[in-house]
């Protein structure tokens, strides 16, 4: 029952794994959104979790993401690979595009999201991704031939509904290069355990501000996931076996010199 590596999957992303063993992990913030799938990839142990439910139950803003993150650290996961859809919000970045987001801005409203209610537990969120792992993920990206996009800010919004055009329009503005619905507060509960957070985003659709047309849509977005989810699929596994065993970057050291008033798993 135990893990190094936990993969958060996104929309059509619940085939990932094969040969596993499937198990529930209680955590005190209540049932991680599904069963919890281990199993070996690329001679690294691996911890698979949907991020909305095998049947899509959880909707962005109903994710119980503290119990998920809190679940893999509880199975000894240390680094977090979390490939999802998102929206483009630069005409250059059209669907297919994968892109490696380095910064992202919280929009989001009713989420839980810290840890540590109690106490004063500020710690650093000024780069709120793994730069190992970013740096991993993106030379399996380009060993793969993605062309991935280095860098770039992610808006997470609240949803479940899009962005109107003028919201999205704001977002370019100011800009902002990708709109998405779950990234946050994964990211930040994820550096409140001292994990390593990896976003992989698979652009669906150009944000409804971008281009004239009907807006986004729910189907135009599985369609897209669909089309490209054997390769993203492949995409993972590479990065599974590219990431190093010894993680030599800040993230371990993110409650450094804090008092923390949880015992962590």
């Amino acid at each position: 029952m135990h893990a190094e590596i936990g993969v958060i999957g996104g929309s059509g992303f619940y085939s990932f794994l094969d040969d596993v063993e499937e198990i529930e992990v209680p955590t005190p913030y209540g049932p991680p959104s599904d069963t919890i799938a281990l199993t070996t990839v690329a001679g690294r142990r691996v911890a698979f979790l949907p991020r909305h439910g095998r049947d899509h139950r959880y909707p962005p803003h109903k994710i119980p993401y503290r119990a998920n993150l809190w679940a893999l650290r509880s199975l000894g996961v240390r680094q977090v690979i979390a490939p999802s859809a998102v929206g483009s919000l630069a005409p250059a970045y059209g669907p297919g595009t994968l892109a490696i987001p380095d910064q992202l801005i919280d929009r989001t409203s009713g989420r839980a999201q810290t840890y540590y209610d109690d106490g004063a537990v500020h710690l650093s969120f000024a780069d709120p991704y793994c730069p190992r792992g970013r740096h991993t993920a993106l030379e399996a990206a380009r060993a793969a031939e993605w062309q991935p996009v280095d860098g770039g800010t992610l808006v997470v919004i609240e949803g479940p509904r899009f962005s109107t055009r003028a919201e999205s329009r704001w977002y370019a503005a100011q800009g902002w290069t990708l709109v998405g619905m779950t990234g946050h507060p994964e990211a930040v509960l994820a550096r409140e355990l001292a994990l390593c957070y990896i976003p992989a985003c698979l652009v669906t659709d150009l944000d409804a501000g971008i281009e004239e047309g009907e807006g986004v849509t729910h189907e135009e977005v599985l369609r897209v996931f669909a089309q490209n989810v054997d390769r993203l699929r492949d995409l993972v596994i590479d990065i599974i076996g590219t990431l190093p065993a010894d993680r030599d970057c800040p993230c371990p050291h993110a409650l450094d010199g804090l008092e923390v008033p949880i015992e962590l798993p």
